[in-house]
């Protein structure tokens, strides 16, 4: 391989934040890494994303032990992929939830993006020892499901398909705050190896309309005030939209992937080169836009040697 992915050689431990985004309610974020929310009830406590092992885990605790000392009894899971959720034994929660679809992939391809994302993110799971297997669900729900913590409601919506199909959000109505997931992201490249670049502007519409005024993203800062989350939504809208549009075109008149990659390079450089992880997601971004546009529009399973292959058809 004539390079290796930009992930590989990212070994620099991130600077952790953990911003109050609402009463109770927390950000939990690594400098453009995984980010996880935090939701104080009257006497209990959710955790939003599990991260990628048990020591990240803890990290995540320990900032959640300066605020409260309530136990955690919930950890919502917005999607299937490996540095979301394997992680997710270190909370000992009662309930573990995800969407139905998102449990589906678990099943479907859990063990491949657990590999695939091994090789690619190497510092994310130092520590792997500790993950005892596949994370999978205790409680799942199809459309949506309201959990409360005491008094404190917490709705949790599948409300369209953008970075994978099960994608989940977590609205908190009382102060009006969600929790995204990779749906949106701030000063971040979109992971869209497992996305759908046709449904994910209109995701990000149903979200808009929350109106919230606040939103802790799937990475990047934590979003607070309304003229915030607008930015946030509208630039991940034109992340997606530059990505896919090239490459669409490229697809259209049968070109290669290769050109496609050329020509989101183009399209997308001056834009985005300076967002965290830009360089890591873009082959993965490229190849599935470029299926998508191709008419393939359930994404293919990333391996840990189809990541290979298809980083040296780029490289070539």
């Amino acid at each position: 391989m004539s390079k290796s992915f930009a992930s590989q050689g990212d070994m620099t431990e991130k600077q952790i934040t953990f911003d109050e985004i609402g009463e109770g309610l927390y950000a939990f974020t690594a400098e453009g890494d995984p980010n996880s929310g935090v939701i104080i009830g009257d006497d209990s406590v959710m955790i939003v994303e599990a991260q990628a092992t048990p020591r990240l885990a803890h990290k995540v605790i320990e900032k959640v032990r300066t605020v409260t000392d309530k136990p955690i009894t919930h950890l919502v899971l917005t999607h299937y992929h490996a540095v979301r959720v394997l992680g997710a034994s270190a909370y000992a929660a009662d309930q573990i939830i995800m969407s139905d679809a998102a449990r589906a992939m678990v099943v479907e391809r859990g063990q491949e993006d657990w590999d695939s994302e091994f090789q690619r993110f190497p510092r994310l799971f130092e520590g792997h020892e500790g993950i005892p297997g596949l994370t999978y669900p205790t409680t799942t729900f199809s459309d949506a499901m309201t959990v409360y913590l005491g008094k404190r409601r917490v709705d949790i919506k599948h409300i369209g398909r953008a970075h994978t199909a099960g994608d989940a959000v977590i609205h908190v109505p009382d102060q009006n705050v969600m929790f995204t997931g990779d749906i949106v992201e701030d000063h971040s490249a979109c992971y869209c190896g497992d996305g759908y670049f046709g449904a994910w502007g209109q995701t990000l519409d149903n979200i808009a309309a929350y109106d919230v005024d606040a939103i802790a993203p799937g990475r990047g800062a934590a979003l607070v005030g309304k003229d915030a989350v607008a930015r946030a939504i509208e630039s991940t809208r034109d992340f997606v939209s530059s990505t896919y549009t090239p490459a669409a075109k490229i697809a259209a008149r049968g070109g290669s992937l290769k050109e496609a990659w050329d020509a989101v390079r183009a399209s997308c450089d001056s834009k985005f080169k300076d967002y965290a992880i830009y360089e890591h997601c873009l082959p993965f971004n490229v190849s599935r836009a470029y299926d998508e546009a191709r008419g393939i529009d359930t994404p293919r399973i990333w391996t840990d040697r189809r990541d290979l292959e298809v980083w040296e058809q780029l490289q070539g």
